[in-house]
């Protein structure tokens, strides 16, 4: 089956998962429902990737999990909405882009595969690290904007920390790449892209 046939079905199960995203002010029963229905339809999208087969079968399973657990995350925090609920919400769709990118890496082979193994993590990483700076900022804020300005400022050197930890978080994960791609290299060709590399990225 080809690719447009595997994103027509993606798209409607993006769809039908941004159905369950309009409710807001959820009470436990629709909840309940809600949560029933992201079951039925991720079992629905699992079906449909009967159609498919080896790794095209992989990656439509990979992508239906992962709707699913976005969705569920997105129910969680609509139905007790926090800056923890947003959290994890990112994290639900960084992690099943990770897992989808990382599944479709199995098309390739060799160094060419090694290297979308490891922008397809240096991509979660860095959507983790904003995450996490994100929430460290938010509760930082959410504290300060109930005490005094000492409060203020200390919650505005948690949020630079915050942020600088996910910028070195971010080019840890970027130069992991940066090297996996010098591996292709040999000899002073390898030694010179090992070199701007670390140059690059501070190492």
């Amino acid at each position: 089956m080809n690719k447009l046939k595997v994103s027509a079905i993606v798209l409607a199960i993006s769809m039908a998962y941004s159905m369950n995203a309009m409710a807001q002010n959820l009470s436990k029963t629709e909840y309940k429902a809600a949560e029933k229905n992201i079951v039925a339809e991720y079992k629905s999208a699992k079906a449909g990737c009967d159609a498919f087969a080896d790794n095209a079968k992989d990656i439509c399973m990979a992508e239906a999990k992962g709707k699913e657990k976005v969705a569920q995350a997105e129910l969680d925090a609509r139905y007790k909405p926090s800056k923890k609920a947003d959290y994890k919400v990112s994290v639900a769709k960084a992690e099943a882009d990770y897992t989808v990118a990382k599944e479709k890496c199995d098309d390739k082979s060799g160094n060419v595969k090694d290297v979308c193994v490891k922008e397809a993590k240096a991509a979660l990483v860095r959507a983790k690290s904003d995450a996490k700076a994100q929430l460290k900022t938010s509760k930082a804020n959410a504290a300060a904007s109930e005490t005094s300005s000492e409060a203020q400022m200390k919650a505005k050197e948690k949020g630079t920390e915050a942020r600088k930890d996910a910028a070195a978080d971010k080019r840890d994960a970027d130069y992991a790449v940066a090297k996996e791609k010098c591996d292709a290299l040999a000899g002073a060709a390898k030694e010179s892209c090992m070199n701007q590399a670390k140059m690059q990225y501070g190492k």
